[in-house]
């Protein structure tokens, strides 16, 4: 991770480039939906990246043809809630982050979906004036109620923020989180379970030192109305195009000052058993290719 925080921040490039989007996957082994993405990126070589962080124990390679080919990264241990997360995903902004032409970073697992196609993927995160981390002053217990004194003062509970581990960042931003060392030393010692640092660490990052640049959003929807600690995961039988477009079109929300009805590019926990009926609705849906 070292080398990346050396890349310069430049606001004129020194060679003429076509931005891209790094897609970073953060899976625990196979990705089941490969065959959805290989559709969503056909035919767009050159305008995205792709990073794998797995389990080190998975050896197995997708096979030469496919987008996901050798696109993993040195990878270790990775356990929920604790900072081998924040860990892991900093380690693929890092190797993302060695690629100059890379311009925007967004963080997906093994179980997400695009709710669209790729152009306006892409059209909507390099036009954005903003990254999108999730984070928000929580007053319960799970929120609030999750911070420990031992961070005063270099974080203070005016500081403190909640938010979604899955986030999307601008280049710059990107290249402020994995030259961190002032803030991670102080999650990684005192932020412990109750505490989840990839619940709380990047959204107060951002909080603390760049929040003009964030719209404090996360554009991956998942479905926390069943309650719990984790969102629901959906099956075969809930992927029909009125599920999709509820996720697509749901709400509205400000997009460059301005008021879009676009808000998640994004959706999880899809299960493996979705991929057919996803495979089915995706020509009309989402503008793949049959």
């Amino acid at each position: 991770m070292w080398r990346a925080p050396m890349v310069p921040y430049l606001v004129d490039k020194p060679f003429d480039r076509t931005p891209k989007v790094a897609f970073m996957f953060l899976s625990r082994g196979r990705l089941p939906l490969a065959s959805f993405w290989e559709k969503f990126f056909k035919d767009h070589a050159g305008l995205y990246s792709i990073y794998l962080h797995t389990s080190p124990e998975y050896q197995n390679e997708m096979p030469e043809s496919s987008v996901f080919y050798k696109r993993r990264i040195p990878s270790k241990p990775v356990d929920w809630g604790k900072a081998t997360m924040v860990d892991a995903e900093r380690r693929l902004l890092a190797d993302a982050l060695l690629d100059f032409s890379n311009e925007r970073f967004v963080l997906l697992s093994e179980t997400c979906i695009p709710l669209f196609n790729f152009t306006t993927i892409y059209n909507y995160l390099i036009n954005s004036n903003h990254s999108f981390v999730s984070s928000f002053d929580d007053p319960r217990h799970i929120g609030r109620g999750r911070y420990n004194k031992q961070m005063w003062p270099t974080v203070t509970l005016p500081d403190w923020r909640k938010g979604s581990q899955w986030f999307e960042v601008h280049r710059n931003l990107a290249v402020e989180i994995v030259s961190d060392v002032t803030y991670y030393p102080i999650f990684k010692e005192h932020c412990r379970p109750p505490c989840y640092m990839d619940e709380h660490y990047l959204a107060t990052l951002v909080n603390k030192l760049r929040p003009e640049m964030n719209s404090n959003r996360s554009i991956t929807w998942v479905d926390w109305s069943r309650g719990g600690s984790h969102p629901t995961e959906f099956v075969r039988k809930d992927v029909t195009e009125a599920f999709l477009n509820q996720a697509r079109y749901g709400l509205n929300c400000s997009y460059n000052r301005g008021l879009s009805s676009i808000c998640f590019l994004f959706a999880r926990k899809f299960h493996p058993s979705t991929l057919e009926p996803l495979l089915t609705i995706a020509p009309s849906l989402l503008g793949f290719d049959p």
